[in-house]
């Protein structure tokens, strides 16, 4: 007997295809149009179609393969239609450095003018983007005007249920028409009149009050019970009432939305839902948890989502690294006169090292040294080792130098961390490494206080531009913390970390917390 695989299959999309198939238009089109319309020269001139033909086959399969690392053909349906053009911009950033890469190495740059170039790198974004825009605004109308809509039923009036349709009501453009919610365990559903006489009706109420299993189950109910609001429709009845609607052809599609405890229930639902031809969708209430940039992936074709994971995998990664490290080079390089000037106030104004290294958590909670200006008294210099106490600075703290406390107040003091950027260890960018002695504190008292090591560590951070600077003395400051690293790790981008860098200078300049 054959055995039977087991996975869930991606269905093609129309108009990804449809994407695929302009985006390599656009790119074939303008390239031709730029080699017309400038200037003719280079080796081959514009005369060789070949030429045109093995420069633009190459920019169509580096475009594509590209694109499934950023990932702009995937479904874009409720996003923003500016997160959708930025990524296709960046798309094309990443194929434009490939192709130059590329052309160098093969010396095919030189057979076409640098004003053919120029032209084909910078009009082909804007017309790649101008005719996705075009095809968005024409689906959006019509679907406004009734075309490839789709009558869609919500199973479960609790809280994922309402947040479903609030999405559905925030997409028009998806063509997701809700006809309302179905939920046997709603207490506000439509009732039938009970048609017993008055004294049987109340005795028989009292007999199910009086039950312990039954009072029990109402207290549950109301507990679960989620109020919809009536801009988002209404609970028109139970799972019967669904499975009668979705038989008489009143429904297309249905979205079942229970907890995920309810495994009993889901599958009596589908059993059910399988004697109807609509098609059915399972919500899985992921959201009980807390996702840390949750992602959704396959292993062999059966689906999993990551609750906790780096987002800095692939070609974000790789971005970021290379910022990283040109900018770390580049900050070395104009810096070099203040490093030096720096290490000479520290060796000539106290005894000991110029250099203060301490244990810190890096990425995924690995031990690594942190480079400072050393801006302590040599005995009072502790290396964070797991086990010893280690007191942070305070303010007025003895401990510190005339020309530490200097440092400590204008973030000087951290500028040898740039050489941990260029070592790899660290980023410019990300939550601030604490003491290994301190990570081992707070982990126990701070709930997913770990999570924070799934990125590199960094010179500054979120935590940092949002107040949370200095010493954390209180549980509190440092539960702020946290969420903030939290926060950057779930919402990451490359411009966030430009953004952050920009705040850092007003956060120096202010020198609050600093000490």
């Amino acid at each position: 007997m054959s055995s039977i695989h087991r996975g869930i299959r991606s269905a093609p999309s129309l108009v990804s295809s449809l994407h695929r198939v302009i985006d390599a238009a656009a790119i074939a089109a303008v390239s031709w149009a730029a080699a017309r319309l400038t200037p003719a020269g280079g080796d081959a001139g514009h005369t060789l179609v070949n030429e045109w033909l093995a420069a633009t086959t190459a920019a169509v399969v580096v475009f594509h393969a590209v694109s499934e690392l950023t990932g702009v053909y995937r479904s874009w349906r409720g996003a923003r239609l500016r997160g959708e053009l930025g990524c296709l911009a960046l798309t094309w950033a990443y194929t434009v450095a490939a192709l130059l890469g590329i052309g160098l190495l093969t010396a095919y740059n030189a057979r076409f003018t640098y004003e053919t170039k120029v032209v084909w790198v910078l009009l082909t974004p804007l017309v790649m983007v101008c005719l996705r825009g075009v095809l968005r605004s024409v689906q959006r109308r019509l679907q406004a005007d009734g075309w490839n809509t789709r009558r869609v039923a919500i199973c479960g009036a609790n809280e994922l249920g309402v947040q479903l349709a609030k999405n559905l009501a925030a997409a028009p453009e998806l063509g997701l028409k809700p006809v309302g919610f179905y939920d046997d365990r709603y207490k506000e559903r439509r009732k039938k009149p009970d048609r017993r006489s008055g004294s049987d009706r109340v005795g028989a109420e009292r007999r199910e009050a009086a039950t312990p299993d039954r009072r029990q189950a109402d207290v549950a109910s109301a507990a679960r019970r989620t109020e919809v609001p009536a801009e988002l429709g209404a609970v028109v009845g139970g799972v019967s009432e669904l499975i009668a609607a979705c038989r008489a052809g009143e429904i297309d599609t249905v979205y079942l939305t229970f907890p995920m405890r309810a495994e009993n229930r889901l599958r009596d639902v589908l059993n059910r839902l399988a004697d109807t031809t609509a098609d059915v969708y399972i919500v899985p209430d992921f959201f009980v948890f807390e996702l840390l940039h949750a992602r959704l992936t396959n292993v062999g074709g059966l689906p999993a989502v990551s609750i906790h994971e780096n987002p800095l995998f692939g070609i974000d990664g790789l971005l970021k690294r290379c910022f990283d490290l040109v900018a770390a080079l580049v900050l070395l390089a104009l810096l070099s006169p203040v490093l030096l000037a720096c290490a000479a106030a520290v060796k000539l104004t106290s005894r000991g090292p110029v250099i203060f290294r301490q244990r810190r958590y890096g990425l995924d909670g690995r031990e690594i040294w942190v480079w400072k200006f050393r801006s302590m008294r040599q005995e009072a210099c502790q290396s964070g080792s797991a086990g010893a106490e280690v007191k942070q600075a305070t303010k007025d703290d003895p401990r510190v130098t005339s020309v530490g406390a200097l440092l400590r107040k204008t973030s000087l003091d951290e500028l040898p961390q740039l050489f941990n950027v260029v070592g790899g260890s660290m980023s410019l960018v990300g939550p601030r490494p604490h003491a290994t002695a301190h990570n081992e504190q707070y982990r126990t008292l701070i709930d997913g206080y770990m999570l924070r090591h799934k990125v590199k560590p960094g010179i500054t951070g979120l935590a940092q531009v949002m107040g949370y600077r200095g010493e954390t003395d209180t549980l509190d400051k440092m539960q702020g913390r946290v969420k903030y690293d939290h926060e950057y790790i779930r919402t990451w981008s490359f411009s966030m970390d430009l953004e952050i860098l920009c705040r850092t200078l007003w956060v120096v300049l202010g020198r609050k917390n600093a000490y």
